[in-house]
């Protein structure tokens, strides 16, 4: 009975062993993703002591220059479909964050709004745009409008999708963000990267998780390997609290707007759409039937269109 009690615990042991094996991930040197994910036309600018990962793309004459902000865990890869229709007209600038992408950590760990609202006045500045029509997604788009209502003269025109303001009551959650927020897990989660947690993760965000492909979950992957980028989210979502503070000030915003959502985003529902619609005078509302979180990501053709539209570009 012992020999048995014993073979079944150390069979259970193996397996344990080799599944940490397999799920051992620990952080990536910057230098190790660039060949992969900042090729031409990335580079790099030096901002608030970073390495900031920047594209700029489109003419270079254009005066009013349109802006794309990533949401959590997301890269500035995630508008490449927008940019593709966009950067035929305008030029199109996009950034990874601090703390994500190949950006990588802040110096000193702060992650509010109001810092990252500090650091798009100071790359606006870095890259001499004076006036631009700022967007931004989940996150980047809280980001869009706080940036808006800060410096009214920067920003000229406003685009959200799926933005955070409101304070946040998920219907689902991706489970590496519910992980993210368990401070005491840091040390085995800084080490360990199931790449199927990865792909459950951008599923969720999905209205139609079948158009999750192999290679978006690699890029997803990578980019969270970057060293830093997993304490940094852990980090982020110490601010959540502070940013729902700021949902008053919405109604305070005096530009035009363009509203965009999905119907299955399950983050951030779309009642908060119909919010921003209410209480920003002016602005327009779509939906985006069969899209979740990251509308533009998961059917960039059909959500540039409303773009081109607002900003009277060529479709």
């Amino acid at each position: 009975m012992l020999n048995a009690t014993l073979s079944v615990f150390l069979l259970l042991l193996a397996a344990l062993l080799a599944a940490l094996a397999l799920s051992w991930a620990p952080d990536r040197p910057v230098d190790t993703l660039m060949a992969r994910w900042a090729a031409p036309p990335s580079y790099f600018v030096t901002l608030q002591g970073m390495q900031v990962h920047v594209r700029d793309e489109g003419p270079r004459d254009d005066p009013t220059p349109i802006v794309l902000i990533h949401g959590t865990s997301a890269s500035l890869h995630t508008w490449d479909g927008w940019v593709a229709a966009l950067s035929q007209h305008r030029r199109v600038v996009r950034m990874d964050l601090p703390g994500f992408g190949l950006t990588g950590p802040a110096p000193d760990g702060d992650y509010s709004m109001a810092r990252y609202t500090g650091f798009m006045r100071d790359l606006l500045d870095l890259l001499k745009l004076d006036e631009v029509v700022m967007g931004g997604n989940s996150l980047g788009g809280g980001i869009a409008w706080q940036t808006a209502l800060a410096h009214p003269t920067r920003v000229r025109q406003l685009i959200l999708v799926d933005a955070t303001g409101y304070p946040l009551q998920p219907q689902s959650m991706p489970i590496g963000f519910r992980l993210a927020q368990i401070s005491w897990l840091a040390p085995i989660t800084q080490k360990i990267l199931p790449r199927s947690m990865i792909a459950a993760s951008v599923r969720n965000v999905y209205g139609q998780p079948d158009k999750v492909s192999p290679a978006l979950v690699d890029r997803y992957y990578e980019l969270t390997l970057r060293e830093g980028n997993r304490a940094s989210l852990t980090q982020r979502f110490q601010y959540r609290s502070s940013d729902a503070a700021l949902a008053g000030q919405i109604s305070q915003l005096r530009l035009p707007t363009l509203i965009l959502w999905g119907s299955e985003d399950r983050l951030i529902p779309p009642e908060h759409g119909q919010s921003f619609q209410r209480d920003i005078a002016g602005s327009q509302l779509q939906i985006f039937e069969g899209l979740g979180h990251v509308p533009h990501e998961e059917d960039p053709e059909t959500t540039v269109q409303a773009v081109t539209r607002f900003l009277s570009l060529p479709p």
